[in-house]
């Protein structure tokens, strides 16, 4: 490391907000840096210039994901009539979060964000904030410990599981590795949703990688310092195992309900993004 690299990540040490380790990368915070934020430190855009090596498009992947969640919460709200948001894993405010565009179709509407990174909820309990006719709340929590997510007093506060939601997991599994139970997470959150609500996933894919490209991809993200966990379609289509896959089915991310027509839009091999959106029977 250079004397540049060492005075950066004392300057970024004395602006951190008090309980946020800048010696260890977040995935909201390069997230952040992906889409051009400037809530990140040294230490995240050190990891995201790593994954970048093995993914050169990630950034137009973080992007696209960003469109797409717009694109689902607009349809969910105007087209279904959902008014209830469960958003893990919200990342860092920006815009176009999931309260500012449901609550643009309907002022009702409700959303809970949860995010594990003190430095998300700094800024989402200064940012985040309802229409006077709705409810946003923000939870300190991990997804990896979705019990603590659902039985969360403020969440009964702002939601009302009798009725249906809709669970949001974007761009956020992939950070859940095979020892960490992913499948059995998501189970346990669905298993607490009522008939009607829906779920909503996006997650990385090594589906258009070769042997070659997915060894480099993988190195890559170990270079980073977050375990990161590619799927192929089919490990994706297995979080939604006894629920109804609804139009487009699975697809790139790039593809689901597009806006823009074919020929403005990116390449699905290098968005490399899965995504759908299910109904829970």
């Amino acid at each position: 490391m250079n004397t540049d690299d060492v005075d950066r990540r004392f300057r970024d040490a004395e602006r951190a907000p008090r309980g946020v380790d800048t010696s260890k990368a977040h995935p909201s915070r390069r997230y952040d840096y992906w889409l051009g934020g400037k809530d990140n430190f040294a230490i995240d855009r050190e990891s995201a210039e790593a994954v970048a090596a093995g993914f050169p498009t990630v950034r137009l992947a973080a992007v696209e994901n960003r469109k797409f969640l717009r694109r689902v919460v607009n349809h969910l709200v105007r087209d279904v009539g959902v008014d209830q948001f469960l958003d893990i894993g919200t990342g860092l405010p920006s815009a176009g979060n999931v309260h500012e565009v449901a609550q643009s179709a309907d002022p009702r509407a409700r959303i809970v964000y949860v995010d594990n990174d003190p430095i998300v909820l700094t800024h989402a309990r200064a940012l985040l904030t309802s229409s006077p006719e709705g409810a946003t709340a923000y939870l300190d929590a991990d997804l990896r410990d979705p019990e603590k997510i659902l039985t969360h007093p403020d969440l009964h506060r702002t939601l009302d599981l009798s009725r249906p939601v809709a669970l949001m997991m974007v761009a956020v599994l992939h950070f859940i590795t095979e020892d960490e139970d992913p499948y059995g997470v998501v189970r346990t959150l669905v298993g607490a949703l009522p008939s009607g609500s829906h779920i909503v996933i996006t997650h990385g894919t090594s589906d258009h990688l070769t042997p070659e490209e997915l060894a480099e991809t993988e190195e890559a993200n170990r270079r980073s310092g977050v375990p990161f966990r590619l799927r192929s379609s089919e490990e994706f289509a297995r979080f939604f195992t006894g629920l109804d896959v609804l139009d487009p089915g699975i697809t790139s991310v790039v593809d689901w309900r597009p806006d823009e027509p074919a020929g403005r839009r990116p390449a699905v091999e290098d968005v490399s993004m899965l995504c759908a959106l299910a109904r829970v029977p």
